[in-house]
């Protein structure tokens, strides 16, 4: 039985290493794979012989702690652990659990051997950066204080090198910050403050 079980995991980790060909993400000249393409990799090998069970360790109003462990045939095989704080972005101020849930499942599969030279996640360090550029989350609060279409110009203009940085730098954080960029600019449209596609962050 555990040889069979040795012979799937081998199989799952041998068809991981050929999927991640042009499907890594490039964060600060390292290349990082998505939980997404783990969890994919691994059912399509496993099916319901894999089980992620997922334990919240800890959580209060400031942060949530969450346990993922991996189970091949009913035998634990791997965990992964995950530590969120809710104030540590717009995302974990609704939805820290599930990040750190999603942060969590990642790295137990990447303990199973699903993983190249980064036990993180694509997700998980583009999180961890979005979480410490203070620049990037105070652009976003000077955005929300914009008051008509010249004072948003400025803004374009005061930030635009932090944009293209973190765009080629960062692609995913640079995908969370367009998705809160979004979320403001329709919101400053609706108002009236500006005009509808005069100016976008590109």
């Amino acid at each position: 039985m555990d040889n069979n079980r040795n012979d799937k995991l081998i199989a799952v980790i041998n068809d991981f290493k050929k999927s991640l060909i042009g499907q890594t993400i490039s964060i600060h000249g390292k290349q990082y794979a998505l939980v997404s393409t783990r969890l994919a990799v691994a059912r399509r090998n496993l099916g319901t012989s894999l089980d992620l069970k997922s334990t919240v360790i800890f959580q209060d109003e400031k942060r949530v702690i969450v346990q993922v462990d991996a189970f091949i045939d009913g035998k634990h095989c791997a965990t992964g652990l995950a530590e969120e704080y809710r104030a540590a972005s717009r995302i974990n101020q609704t939805s820290a659990l599930e990040v750190a849930e999603t942060s969590a499942a990642g790295r137990s599969l990447a303990m199973l051997g699903l993983t190249n030279d980064n036990i993180a996640s694509a997700e998980e360090v583009s999180a961890a950066l979005v979480a410490q550029d203070k620049a990037l989350n105070k652009a976003l609060t000077e955005l929300d204080k914009v008051s008509h279409l010249g004072s948003y110009k400025a803004w374009i203009s005061k930030h635009s090198d932090l944009f293209k940085k973190i765009k080629i730098n960062n692609p995913l954080a640079y995908q969370k910050f367009q998705e809160n960029f979004s979320k403001i600019k329709s919101t400053l449209e609706a108002k009236g403050v500006i005009t509808n596609g005069k100016t976008t962050t590109n």
